[in-house]
């Protein structure tokens, strides 16, 4: 195998981009008939170029078996796996969301909005991960060095966990203007007073839960500065923007559109919906 990677090396430097490519190294034998070669890309080592040049050595395999490893290479499959399985998680995660807050509010646009601004507070999230870590501002200020990328585990979490409490933030809100709204109060009235009752126990959940995630941003990994950073992102824009501002005045808005489904659904939600049970008066004692 030894004298088969000598000419294909030579090829190397016809099929990869002089710029693409800092150096490569002399075969080293590992076990028995086979050899390792270690290829330097330029720029960082898990940065686009070095993706690059893991997709051109895989389209421009020599006769002989060979494989392309390294931490670009890793980086590239797991990017596939993920792209291949997120429309499933996306789809599954949006279609249980919608479900249960239609059970909840036997509304259809209140889920679909739910949706939407959740999606704006993940986009925010992202925007903001991408310009502090993969541009590399702020770095002096948290205390790292960009590696030119996001560690790809981390949107994946970010997304699950900044999905879940956005969510429940949403229930917390929801549950307070339907209880109001189903009292008789006007719609107007009932998202006004809800924000109002529900507002605190927002605030101090999302305080809290920020506090833990800024101690992940204060770690010197940058992967978990990562995650921690985008989750209290995450959380103060959708405890502030979305939840005190967008939604209340989104729902002002539509006014009692909120509360619209078709016929056959309103029959289901009235069948299956969940509903809070009436407060029991415990009977008085008796003396």
């Amino acid at each position: 195998m030894g004298s088969g990677i000598r000419p294909a090396r030579a090829r190397l430097r016809d099929v990869v981009p002089a710029a693409d490519l800092s150096g490569v190294g002399t075969p080293v034998p590992v076990g028995t008939g086979h050899s390792r070669v270690d290829i330097t890309p330029t720029g960082p080592t898990q940065g686009d170029t070095a993706q690059r040049l893991v997709h051109t050595l895989r389209a421009h395999r020599p006769a002989f078996r060979t494989y392309v490893t390294g931490g670009a290479a890793v980086l590239v499959d797991f990017k596939a796996d993920v792209v291949h399985r997120l429309p499933y998680a996306f789809g599954l995660t949006a279609l249980a969301s919608l479900v249960l807050l239609f059970l909840m509010t036997g509304s259809l646009l209140v889920p679909v909005k739910a949706l939407v601004m959740n999606t704006v507070s993940l986009g925010a999230t992202f925007g903001m991960l991408v310009w502090v870590f993969q541009q590399g501002h702020l770095a002096g200020p948290l205390g790292f060095t960009s590696p030119g990328a996001i560690e790809t585990w981390v949107p994946v979490l970010v997304f699950a966990f900044a999905f879940g409490v956005s969510m429940d933030y949403e229930v917390f809100l929801l549950s307070r203007i339907k209880e109001l709204y189903d009292g008789g109060a006007a719609n107007a009235d009932a998202v006004r007073l809800g924000l109002q009752r529900s507002g605190r126990i927002i605030t101090s959940a999302a305080l809290l839960l920020v506090i833990v995630f800024l101690g992940f941003a204060a770690a010197r990994t940058v992967g978990i500065k990562q995650m921690g950073f985008a989750l209290a992102t995450a959380i103060v824009v959708d405890a502030t923007l979305v939840r005190c501002l967008l939604v209340p005045a989104t729902m002002t808005l539509l006014g009692d559109l909120n509360w619209w489904a078709p016929g056959p659904l309103r029959r289901l939600h009235a069948r299956v919906g969940l509903r809070e049970e009436p407060a029991r008066r415990e009977p008085a004692p008796v003396p």
